[in-house]
């Protein structure tokens, strides 16, 4: 199966979802993730329709901006070191996994000297893994609308990895959980801040994320197939 074939066919289990959810396909966007993806199999998904690019590594994807520029729209979508936020916003349209207030802040800053600004997500742990990084859920509510007064980054979703199962259905709490945190940050009714997007499910759990209100599914292999 080619890149093309992976495509539709995930295009096309997508759709099933928002049917099942009684949603349109129209709402999800879907991230291409391209970690160790060469230029030549990037250059195909292009072509076949692919219009968002999700990078998890600075250096990594400097170098493929190098090649492909703004034929795509660039996500981050990987944990972002603070000392790499410059050498980031050099090509991100959008940072998927703001993960602390450091992280937020270091943005701000670094966004503000380039006179520019920037959409985030910020990132929380809804599986609750030791493993993984993430505002806990306990305090991003109150995190979020900090980040909210900072200048240069618009804080205008929610993104998670939930834990990796060979059974779906475990992980549709962590994506129902984010939905609801979506909800209780909007009924604050904070000036300037609307949580409009959930960037959540991957390749394997991607159908219940849907079904639990993604706006964003973040897809490597499923559309790729096997990385390098």
């Amino acid at each position: 199966m080619d890149i093309r074939e992976r495509l539709n066919t995930v295009l096309e289990t997508i759709d099933s979802a928002c049917r099942r959810a009684g949603r349109s396909p129209n709402e999800i966007q879907l991230v291409a993730v391209s970690k160790r993806i060469d230029i030549d199999r990037m250059r195909e998904g292009i072509e076949a329709g692919i219009r968002i690019i999700g990078e998890n590594r600075v250096n990594e994807a400097c170098k493929k901006y190098q090649q492909l520029g703004n034929r795509v729209e660039w996500h981050f979508v990987g944990h972002l070191q603070t000392n790499k936020v410059k050498r980031c916003l050099q090509f991100a349209d959008l940072i998927e996994s703001v993960d602390s207030m450091r992280l937020a802040q270091e943005i701000s800053r670094r966004a503000g000297a380039m006179d520019r600004s920037i959409d985030v997500f910020a990132e929380v742990n809804t599986s609750g893994e030791m493993s993984k990084f993430g505002l806990s859920p306990e305090k991003v509510i109150d995190d979020v609308v900090e980040m909210a007064r900072l200048p240069n980054i618009q804080v205008t979703g929610l993104m998670t990895v939930a834990a990796f199962v060979e059974d779906a259905e475990q992980v549709r709490p962590s994506f129902r959980l984010l939905r609801e945190l979506r909800d209780r940050i909007n009924s604050r009714h904070v000036s300037g801040l609307t949580i409009k997007y959930l960037s959540m499910g991957m390749s394997n759990d991607y159908p219940v994320a849907v079904e639990e209100g993604a706006t964003h599914v973040r897809i490597g292999q499923a559309v790729f197939g096997p990385r390098e």
